[in-house]
C-alpha cells in the first residue's frame, strides 16, 4: 500500500449545493446499452419533451450557480433534440457536457455539436457494459474503442472539444487501474480526463432493511447492483490511489469532497498532473487547486471542473505560477533536467476517483458532501445516483440495522452439542451466546454477515 492520503493536506473544493462547477441534466432515459454499474433503469420511452428540459434548467438558473451541464440519461446522443439542447444550454452562458457510452457517435454529430457549442465529451466505457461488437473484452481489449472515440473527437471536434473517460471500477477490475492510467498518459494528447467511478450497490447487507417513510421497501426492485446476487466488496478511493500509484508513483491528488456522514471520506478525489506520453513532471499540489478555483470563480463567478482542451495542451504557461507555487516549480525544474523533452508539447491532465454512496455501519447513507452530480427533478436538487428510488418508492430510502432475531435452538441440538464438546462446554457455549431461556431451549442471536 502506498502513502495513506489525509484529507487535511488536501485543499476541500469549494463546490456545494448552491454554487458548484456542474449540473446533472438528464434528457431522457432511454439508453441503448445494458451497463451492469448504472443507477437508472432504462425506458423505452424515456424521452422528455424539449420544453420540460428547459423547464428543468430554469429550476437550475433558479437554485444554483453552474459552470457545466452535464447532460446525461439515459443516453444523450440518441435523444432527437441533442444538437438544439446543446446549443440552447451554450446560448445560456454555460458548458454543456456529454455524459455518453459512444455507442451513437459519428463524426457528422460530432461536428454538429461543436457547432453547437459542445465543450467536452465524457465517455463512459468498462468491461461490465454489454455493448454490441465488444463481447467480453477485457479493460485492455476496450483500449481499442476508446482510442476509437478519443480520435473521432479530436479529428471532428477540431480539437475545441475536451475528450474524458469514466471506468466504473468492480472488485474483478481493480487490477487494471494502472493499466488504464498508463493508457491516458500515452494519449494525452487527445485525453484530458480519466475518472474511476467505485461501484457501490443497493443491494442490502444483511444486517440492514431498507424503509421509505417508516414503511420497509424492497430495495432489490432498484437497478444499481449486480447481476449476480452476491453482494461485492466496497472498494475505497485509497485503494484506487495505491493503483494508481502502481503506474505513476508520484501521484498526489489535490482536492477533494467529503462525504455528508464521514468527512475521512473521499467521495470526489482529484489530481492534476503534467507532463507527455513519455514522462510525467509532477502533480499540483492543495494551493495550486486552490488557486485555480479560487481565480475562476473571481473572474468567471463560477468554480471549475472542465477546462477547455486548448488550456489543457497550454501547460507551459503556467510557468510564471512557478515563482508562488512549489508544486508548478518542481514540475518545471523536473523538465529542465529532461532536456529530450524541452521542446516536446507539455500537458495537463486530470485523474479522478469518485467513491459514491457508502452505507455506514448503523445504516446512515454518507453523500457525496458538496455533489456536483445533482439534478433538477420536479422543481427541485436532488442526487443523480439516486432519482431512481423517488421514481420507484417517492421518496429516499433510508436503512436500519435489523433488529437481533432470536433463532429456538431446540434440546435435540443441545445434546448433539453436549456429545461434541462436552456438557459444561456446550452449556457455557450456547450460553455466550444467548445465554438459556430456562425452559429446556436455548435461544441463539442470529448474527448478520456484513
Amino acid at each position: 500500500m502506498s502513502a495513506t492520503v489525509d484529507h487535511r493536506a488536501l485543499y476541500r473544493l469549494p463546490w456545494n449545493l448552491a454554487d458548484n462547477a456542474i449540473t446533472w441534466l438528464e434528457p431522457t432515459t432511454k439508453c441503448n446499452l445494458y451497463c451492469e454499474g448504472c443507477y437508472r433503469e432504462n425506458d423505452p420511452a424515456g424521452h422528455k419533451p424539449l420544453d420540460v428540459v428547459k423547464e428543468e434548467l430554469e429550476t437550475v438558473k433558479r437554485l444554483r450557480t453552474s459552470d457545466g451541464i452535464s447532460i446525461a440519461g439515459g443516453e444523450p446522443l440518441i435523444y432527437p433534440h441533442i444538437v438544439e439542447l446543446v446549443r440552447y444550454i451554450s446560448e445560456q452562458g454555460w458548458k454543456p457536457i456529454l455524459n455518453t457510452n459512444g455507442q451513437a457517435l459519428t463524426p457528422e454529430l460530432v461536428t454538429k455539436l461543436l457547432d453547437a457549442g459542445l465543450v467536452a465529451f465524457t465517455f463512459h466505457v468498462d468491461s461490465h457494459q454489454n455493448r454490441p461488437g465488444w463481447p467480453d473484452k477485457t479493460e485492455r481489449e476496450l483500449n481499442e474503442l476508446r482510442l476509437r472515440l478519443a480520435s473521432t473527437v479530436a479529428e471532428y471536434g477540431k480539437g475545441r472539444i475536451a475528450c474524458s473517460f469514466n471506468a466504473t471500477i468492480y472488485p474483478d477490475t481493480l487490477d487494471q487501474v494502472p493499466m488504464l492510467t498508463d493508457w491516458a498518459q500515452e494519449h494525452i494528447n487527445i485525453v484530458n480526463t480519466m475518472v474511476f467511478i467505485l461501484f457501490r450497490s443497493v443491494r442490502p447487507k444483511s444486517r440492514f432493511d431498507g424503509f421509505v417513510c417508516g414503511e420497509k421497501v424492497d430495495v432489490e426492485e432498484l437497478v444499481y447492483q449486480l447481476d449476480t446476487k452476491e453482494v461485492p466488496r466496497d472498494i475505497l478511493a485509497q485503494e484506487a490511489v495505491d493503483q494508481i500509484r502502481r503506474s505513476y508513483p508520484e501521484f498526489q491528488p489535490s482536492g477533494y469532497l467529503n462525504g455528508t456522514e464521514d468527512p475521512t471520506a473521499f467521495k470526489w478525489l482529484i489530481g492534476v498532473r503534467m507532463g507527455n506520453s513519455r514522462r510525467m513532471f509532477g502533480s499540483w499540489d492543495a494551493k495550486m487547486m486552490e488557486r485555480v478555483q479560487t481565480v475562476h470563480h473571481r473572474w468567471f463567478g463560477t468554480y471549475i471542473a472542465y477546462a477547455r482542451p486548448v488550456l489543457m495542451r497550454r501547460a507551459r504557461a503556467l510557468l510564471p505560477v512557478s515563482l508562488i507555487d512549489k508544486s508548478v516549480a518542481r514540475g518545471f525544474w523536473n523538465l529542465l533536467r529532461s532536456p529530450r523533452d524541452w521542446f516536446a508539447p507539455l500537458r495537463l491532465q486530470a485523474l479522478t476517483i469518485i467513491q459514491p454512496c457508502d452505507v455506514l455501519p448503523d445504516g446512515r447513507q454518507s453523500m457525496c458532501d458538496g455533489c456536483p452530480d445533482i439534478l433538477p427533478y420536479k422543481g427541485r436538487l436532488v442526487w443523480s445516483c439516486r432519482v431512481d428510488e423517488l421514481e420507484k418508492f417517492g421518496a429516499f430510502v433510508t436503512f436500519g440495522v435489523k433488529e437481533e432475531q432470536p433463532v429456538e435452538v431446540a434440546p435435540a441440538e443441545v445434546a448433539l452439542a453436549e456429545v461434541a464438546l462436552g456438557s459444561d462446554d456446550a452449556a457455557q457455549a450456547v450460553e455466550a451466546v444467548s445465554g438459556s431461556n430456562g425452559k429446556g431451549k436455548a435461544t441463539v442471536a442470529k448474527t448478520p454477515m456484513v
